[in-house]
């Protein structure tokens, strides 16, 4: 059997250092050129052949084996967030309001040196692997674009598909996941709330949006709480509000902006219903009007518990017993590797990163937090799962 822990240790340098060029260079979007020529580079002493996505500058990367067999897709994203970094770290961020707040660096390098040491065994594998980097996962629907665009379909088609997503919070080296529902739906919601503006002294003479927008933000966290079922989850965040331009004026209109999150198909439906609802009424209530916009996110994130249990098994051989977590719940993050498990069979699994360092108080900055660090150490970890995974599932 193949120690892939130890050929991961071995390269483990090459590894950070990969990633620490990516970090110092952030992208946004669905446009990475500068990450995706840097991924291009690694390839260039390999046989491989590469796809370039036409509405993206996402790549998939196919290497053979020593004969026809099954096709795995294995999946890293390349884009960062548009936020400033604030970890002191000596290879921080470069450009000002960007930041790899999301571990997606540290996919793609653990990714790329997962292919190179696949690259040795090709001898002992048969089928095909595809190494997918992806862009626009923050956000913007990259997935979905590579998707549209045919890069899955192009033959040999993948019969099964694994994503590693880092996640500081737990310890570092361990891995942890689920079958089904593993990670939620997003969508952003947007509610406009309309009253006739006036003098702050004669609030009668107005009518008053701001009251009526408080009310409404309050309302639908009852109406989480009471009109949904605890063990089918509905997060409900309002995350803004904006209205007036000075102390004494009564605006016309306030709005209000947030965040819904599930982890099914049916409380998601019924979610959009009720804030559309509880706007209406409340805002009716008052004499306001109330116009409410939802955009859709991704889906919920639902791995193939078939796939899920094989890839358990993998990573518990991998790392020991003890140090695979079964996750009981959901994370309520979103994802469009989403997209990907809605056409492969497949699962997306966690890595813990748990950096050393902490603040006095042994907080932990989560992914897109400003201060968000990573133990790089565990790197090794994730590039002998994507190895173990696509070798024992193309010998399966």
């Amino acid at each position: 059997m193949i120690d892939f822990t130890a050929e991961a240790q071995a390269i483990l340098p090459q590894t950070v250092a990969l990633r620490r060029r990516i970090h110092r260079q952030p992208e946004l979007g669905l446009q990475n050129p500068m990450t995706a020529a840097l991924v291009e580079e690694q390839f260039r002493d390999l046989n491989v052949d590469i796809a370039r996505d036409k509405s993206t500058t996402g790549l998939i990367v196919s290497m053979t084996g020593n004969k026809p067999g099954k096709t795995i897709l294995l999946r890293g994203d390349t884009d960062a967030l548009p936020m400033p970094e604030d970890t002191g770290l000596p290879f921080s961020s470069e450009i000002d309001g960007r930041m790899h707040a999301c571990g997606h660096d540290a996919h793609t390098s653990m990714l790329v040196h997962a292919a190179h040491i696949l690259d040795r065994h090709r001898d002992d594998f048969a089928g095909t692997i595809k190494f997918m980097f992806q862009p626009g996962e923050e956000g913007y629907h990259g997935a979905k674009y590579m998707i549209e665009d045919g890069m899955l379909d192009a033959g040999p088609k993948p019969d099964g598909c694994f994503a590693l997503h880092i996640i500081p919070n737990i310890t570092a080296g361990v891995i942890g996941g689920k079958p089904g529902p593993a990670m939620a739906s997003a969508d952003r919601w947007v509610i406009l709330v309309k009253g006739s503006g006036g003098h702050a002294s004669q609030p009668h003479s107005a009518i008053d949006p701001m009251p009526v927008a408080f009310e409404i933000g309050l309302a639908l966290q009852n109406m989480v709480t009471r009109r949904h079922n605890v063990f089918d989850p509905v997060v409900l965040t309002v995350a803004r509000v904006a209205g007036g331009t000075t102390n004494n004026v009564i605006p016309e209109s306030v709005e209000l902006e947030g965040t819904l999150r599930t982890t099914s198909p049916g409380a998601r439906k019924s979610a959009w219903e009720n804030i559309e609802r509880v706007a209406n009424n409340v805002a009716a209530a008052h004499l306001c009007t109330a116009n409410v916009e939802i955009v859709q996110g991704y889906p919920v994130t639902v791995n193939d518990p078939g796939f899920a249990g094989f890839a358990r098994q993998v990573a518990r051989d991998l790392v020991g017993e003890k140090r695979f977590i079964d996750m009981a719940v959901p994370v309520m993050g979103a994802e469009d590797f989403s997209y990907v498990l809605q056409k492969i069979p497949g699962c997306m699994f966690q890595l813990g990163v748990m950096p050393t360092e902490r603040d006095p108080s042994g907080h932990v900055a989560s992914v897109h937090s400003n201060r968000m660090m990573l133990n790089e150490d565990a790197m090794a970890v994730g590039i002998a799962m994507h190895a173990a995974v696509a070798t024992r599932f193309l010998a399966a």
